[in-house]
């Protein structure tokens, strides 16, 4: 069952893009000012698509699937099926699509390498989409620091091929994944698009940062409509395990301890799935020739203030360890959304304390009295270990 259910569906009407012509947008917030050219407005298609989403075994992939099907469109979903998670997360979310839709031309879906060239052209071949939403990618700012080949296969190489295909078989619109780690150790209060973001601090993020150029590359050299959204820490039901907010309420859950690296001050602009979903959507609809647009909450939550969120909601108290700063992590992120406001209509709207509670409600329904554990502890992130390589001690039962 989705889990949109107390949220209205995402916001797709022509009027919930706002027409104001005048070209610039005042600061907001502490927030720089852009302009906008009263042209670059573009109204959303409608009538049915078919959709090709990559990653679409994901977090984000497969919630954007489900959308797209509820509201009629069809969907291919290609997915490598790796093992930086747990697999067994990724089937679920494949048979959820499955036994909700289970008419082979509603829903296709390939398990391959994007970059398997052979693979790859026969899935374009064969089904013939018009629109693609590229979500996958080898995702972790940490791990690429020790292994940064992976990202550049998975991001860079994937994206390249991906793009060239699109130009290849005509795609009306490509729209991919980007990060908020591109603005790298910006100093901005909020980061603005129209920010340079030519110092990224990882691999992870230099790899998001090359597929923004090669995107913009493809849009002059063949038209290409490509559209990139930097998302700010996706969560909610259904969640990556090695993201902190399923990891945190796991671990308190259990009463495993949990990690603070730093003094707690850290903040990021953490944006619930749905809201995230209707950004996705909002931008495979419209047509640009080439943006990139931030998708977050457009405010930040400190770590502490996030640990103390999930001890209300869990009911229990953690137990904290203080860790050292990690390399390649950026102090604080926070979306500055004025832009995807004005030219998607996209506007968040699930609170983060909100959104805690529906991920913890969702998170005691999904693992109490189930057969298959999925422990952040041993989630691999790719290499063998926990994320954060540090022993975790078991709390005794009380």
């Amino acid at each position: 069952m989705s889990h949109f259910s107390d949220k209205s569906t995402p916001k797709m009407e022509n009027d919930d893009v706002l027409t104001d012509t005048s070209t610039s947008i005042s600061s907001v917030d502490g927030c720089s000012t852009f302009g906008i050219p009263k042209e670059r407005l573009v109204e959303p298609h409608v009538g049915h698509k078919k959709v090709l989403i990559t990653g679409g075994a994901g977090f984000i992939g497969s919630s954007v699937a489900a959308y797209l099907l509820m509201r009629g469109d069809d969907v291919v979903i290609v997915d490598e099926m790796n093992d930086y998670y747990d697999l067994r997360i990724k089937e679920n979310n494949l048979n959820r699509l499955r036994e909700a839709y289970p008419e082979k031309e509603r829903l296709s879906i390939y398990k391959g390498d994007i970059c398997d060239s052979d693979f790859i052209h026969n899935v374009f071949e064969t089904e013939r989409p018009e629109w693609i939403c590229h979500m996958a990618a080898r995702a972790g700012v940490r791990p690429s620091i020790q292994d940064p080949y992976v990202y550049i296969h998975s991001n860079v190489e994937a994206t390249t091929r991906l793009m060239d295909l699109s130009h290849r078989f005509g795609i009306k619109n490509f729209v991919f994944a980007s990060s908020s780690s591109v603005y790298g150790g910006s100093k901005s209060t909020f980061f603005s698009e129209d920010e340079a973001v030519d110092h990224p601090v990882s691999p992870y993020a230099a790899t998001k940062k090359a597929c923004e150029l090669l995107a913009y590359t493809y849009h002059h050299l063949y038209k290409l409509n490509v559209t990139g959204l930097r998302f700010f820490t996706v969560y909610g039901p259904n969640g990556r395990p090695d993201m902190a907010p399923f990891k945190f309420i796991d671990r308190v859950s259990r009463g495993v301890e949990i990690q603070q690296f730093g003094n707690g001050q850290s903040s990021r602009d953490y944006t619930y799935i749905d809201d995230i979903v209707d950004g996705v959507v909002r931008s495979i609809d419209r047509q640009h020739g080439y943006e990139v647009f931030n998708l977050g909450k457009g405010s930040g939550t400190s770590l502490k203030s996030f640990i103390n969120l999930v001890q209300k909601h869990v009911g229990k108290s953690a137990k904290i360890r203080v860790m050292p700063d990690q390399p390649g992590d950026v102090p604080y992120t926070c979306a500055n959304v004025h832009k995807a406001k004005k030219m998607l209509g996209y506007e968040a709207s699930i609170p983060f304390e909100e959104g805690i509670r529906r991920t913890v409600e969702w998170y005691n329904t999904a693992y109490s009295n189930t057969a298959i554990t999925i422990c952040p502890e041993l989630q691999a992130n790719g290499l063998g270990r926990a994320a954060s390589r540090v022993n975790l001690q078991e709390a005794t039962t009380a």
